[in-house]
Order: structure tokens, then C-alpha cells, then sequence
């Protein structure tokens, strides 16, 4: 029986070992099947071509012509089609004198409509009624158990309270409130400020349209 010898495989393994090392103490060495390391294909938030740790710089600088997730131009806004209007900085500063302001010129972009008051209810009750309560009284569970105390009423102390200053404390937070701004989009947040706009009123609707849309007032026209 002819025997196999181990001695040249032994010696093609130790051939390979060493010459997949370098002099570089951080680097992983050669990596001889990259593919099933890391995907070829184009991922999001990989710096391509920023950090040449791994390769040599003229491999680095052609990655750094991939085309991947990059950051956005200064001064440019993402655009959102029809919710333009909702990818806006916005403009006033978190400041009392920004909150004062927001009161006077910020006004929603949304029209008050039956389906806009829904959804409104919809993220209060998921996201406000554990503090303000279901009906805007100011006693939801968090109150009731004394974990916070004095909640104002929508439809008493906060009855006249204008959407720029909901808007503004729902972006920033205010006083034991936190801000909202980054678990709500700007939509529903205005959405939910037409909500509390009902409360407001004592939880009486406004009258619709045939298309949904609120018939607005006289006195809400010449405002």
C-alpha cells in the first residue's frame, strides 16, 4: 500500500501561515477569500475609503469614490415630497424668548381635518395619556400614582395655550416634559396638537365638510 506523505502538506500550510503575515503588529494579515469576510456589495454608513487600516492607500482611494451613504451638504434639507413642509429646521431657539415667539408667529402647516384629529388621538393615546390622561385632565397613570403631580388641565389652565407653544414644547420639552422631537415625526406631532385643540374645546369636535376638512369659524377667519 502506497503511503502518503504529510511532509509536503505541512510545509504548503506553513507557506501559506507565513506569507499571510506582515510587520504590521495591527494589521489581520492577507486575507486570501475576502468575499467571505465582508460583502462586495455597497453598504450604508461604511466610511469606504476613510480609514486605509485595512488596505494599502491606493486601494483606499479608490473606495473613496464608491458611492454610499454620505453625509448631506451644509444647509440642505431632506426632501419628502408631499411632507416638504415637514423637513424644515426649525427656527426658534430653545430659549423663553423662543417660546414666547413660537406662541405668536408658528402656526400649523396642516389643515384640521377629521382624519388628522384621529391620528392625533391615536399617538396622544400612546404617547401623552400616561401623564395628561385620556382626556387631557391632567390624570393619567403617572399622576394618579403621585410620580408627578399638578399636570394642568387642557381644558382650564392650558385652555388657551396657542399651537406654537404646544409645537415648541413638544420639539424642546418644558419643565418635567421631555422633548418629543425624536420619537414623533414633525407631522404627528402637529397632529397630535389638533387633538389637543378638541380637548381643548372639552373634547367637542369641530363641524366638517362633506371632504373632512373643519369648517372654520368667524372669528377663527379673521385670526
Amino acid at each position: 500500500m502506497q503511503k502518503i506523505s504529510l511532509y509536503p502538506i505541512l510545509i504548503v500550510a506553513l507557506i501559506v501561515t507565513i506569507t499571510s503575515c506582515t510587520n504590521n503588529p495591527n494589521s489581520p494579515g492577507l486575507e486570501y477569500m475576502p468575499d467571505m469576510y465582508r460583502s462586495p456589495a455597497i453598504e450604508a454608513y461604511v466610511d469606504y475609503g476613510e480609514d486605509p487600516y485595512y488596505v494599502t492607500e491606493e486601494v483606499a482611494a479608490a473606495q473613496r469614490m464608491t458611492q454610499s451613504a454620505r453625509k448631506p451638504v451644509a444647509g440642505t434639507i431632506a426632501f419628502k415630497g408631499e411632507d416638504k413642509a415637514f423637513g424644515l429646521p426649525y427656527p426658534y431657539a430653545n430659549t423663553p424668548e423662543g417660546y414666547e415667539l413660537a406662541g405668536l408667529e408658528l402656526h400649523s402647516p396642516l389643515p384640521t381635518t377629521s382624519d388628522n384629529i384621529q391620528a392625533g388621538a391615536l399617538n396622544f393615546g400612546l404617547m401623552c395619556s400616561h401623564c395628561h390622561g385620556e382626556t387631557g385632565k391632567g390624570d393619567g397613570a403617572i399622576s394618579r400614582n403621585g410620580f408627578i403631580m399638578g399636570i394642568p388641565d387642557y381644558s382650564t389652565k392650558l385652555k388657551d395655550l396657542p399651537e406654537g407653544k404646544m409645537y415648541h414644547t413638544l420639539i424642546y420639552g418644558k419643565g418635567l416634559m421631555g422633548s418629543h422631537a425624536s420619537q414623533i415625526s414633525q407631522k404627528g406631532l402637529w397632529e397630535i396638537i389638533q387633538y389637543v385643540q378638541v380637548l381643548q374645546n372639552g373634547g367637542n369636535m369641530p363641524t366638517f365638510d362633506e371632504n373632512g376638512v373643519a369648517v372654520l369659524s368667524e372669528t377663527e377667519i379673521n385670526n
